[in-house]
């Protein structure tokens, strides 16, 4: 019998950069063309709004931000040292990294073995220094269990998922970013991650990510959209079944859901400047009033009209959890108005 550790955390990838950086995705709204001037004018917007935008283009509302976050970090990473883990596997979006024209499932186990990454280098992080002020050539060693991750294929395959696997991957050499910023956002005081991972994307951004090829066009330019991504239930469903694997198995296993909740830059009914906060706020109550059927019900176009895609992979934490039969034990919703997205962090009590 093995045991098993819920948790939620992000993945943030501007956490990355300095405070005075941390903004740069809603400087990049400010310079969409589609978006009307009247709408960009910080003049207009909420009092809160323009309180973390400041005089400072939001680096004190940033610094406020990292600090929430560094908390967070901790609390999980306590947690893990805790439970003592045999393997952590990790829920995840795939932005356009494995997840290409040429092959898209809905989801995919990674069974790689250990491996020699460099997390910083990709174009994002390549363009603005880092908060820990590490060289672009850092590279770590990311631990993996191939077995495990095949052992769980095989019962996922047997339990009615046709979950696709990869032993390398198709186009991305390092680790798709929702996996690697997980591991450095964890290990954020570089005291050393020593737990093996076995990765899991989910294809979470479904019509939107591979014909925007991975970016964010302006908005209101027409778009060939892609077939959706798989339905929350379906995700549910399938963490579900993911937790009785292991929970049958030998194995000590953490299962992590590492995902941001609501995007402005999906918001269209935003102006994508914002979150929609109502709409987190909404799933953060029901999560913690263990209230499963109220995500068992959301919709495709909820989660896309909210900029929620990435929930998809708490989807599938939910479904453990409904498993499981228990809210979390402790948990924070994160809001902020000019940062982004707004996160959660969730830890449950494991199993005994």
């Amino acid at each position: 019998m093995g045991a098993i550790q819920l948790m939620g955390m992000t993945h943030f990838p501007p956490f990355v950069t300095e405070d005075h950086n941390m903004a740069w995705i809603m400087e990049r709204m400010l310079m969409d063309p589609g978006i009307p001037d009247d709408v960009k004018d910080p003049a207009g917007w909420p009092e809160e709004m323009q309180a973390e935008w400041g005089d400072d283009r939001g680096a004190t509302a940033a610094s406020r931000h990292r600090a929430d976050l560094i908390n967070g970090f901790d609390r999980i990473r306590s947690q893990l040292e805790a439970f003592e883990p045999d393997v952590i596997l990790i829920w995840g979006d795939d932005q356009y990294e494995n997840f290409r024209e040429d092959l898209i499932p809905p989801y995919a186990i990674l069974a790689y073995s250990d491996r020699e990454v460099r997390p910083y280098d990709t174009y994002v992080y390549q363009a603005f220094p880092t908060y820990w002020h590490e060289s672009p050539d850092l590279t770590i060693t990311v631990k993996g269990r191939p077995d495990i991750a095949r052992w769980l294929t095989e019962r996922l395959i047997d339990d009615g998922f046709d979950v696709a696997y990869a032993y390398e991957p198709l186009h991305d050499r390092q680790l798709p970013h929702a996996f690697l910023n997980t591991l450095l956002f964890i290990d954020h005081q570089r005291i050393g991650f020593p737990w093996p991972v076995i990765c899991m994307p989910i294809n979470c951004y479904g019509r939107r990510v591979i014909s925007a090829k991975g970016g964010v066009r302006p908005f209101g330019e027409e778009m060939v959209l892609d077939p959706p991504s798989p339905p929350p239930a379906r995700l549910m469903d399938l963490g579900a079944a993911t937790f009785r694997s292991l929970l049958a198995s030998p194995w000590r296993v953490a299962i992590v859901a590492s995902a941001s909740w609501s995007h402005s830059f999906l918001t269209d009914h935003t102006w994508r400047m914002r979150p929609d906060t109502a709409a987190d706020r909404r799933l953060y109550d029901a999560m913690v009033a263990g209230d499963f059927t109220m995500w068992a019900k959301l919709t495709t176009a909820d989660v896309e009209h909210a900029g929620q895609q990435e929930i998809l992979n708490w989807s599938a934490l939910l479904g453990a959890a409904r498993e499981l039969g228990m809210a979390p034990s402790w948990s924070v919703l994160i809001d902020t108005w000019v940062l982004n997205s707004n996160k959660v962090f969730a830890i449950w009590e494991p199993t005994p």
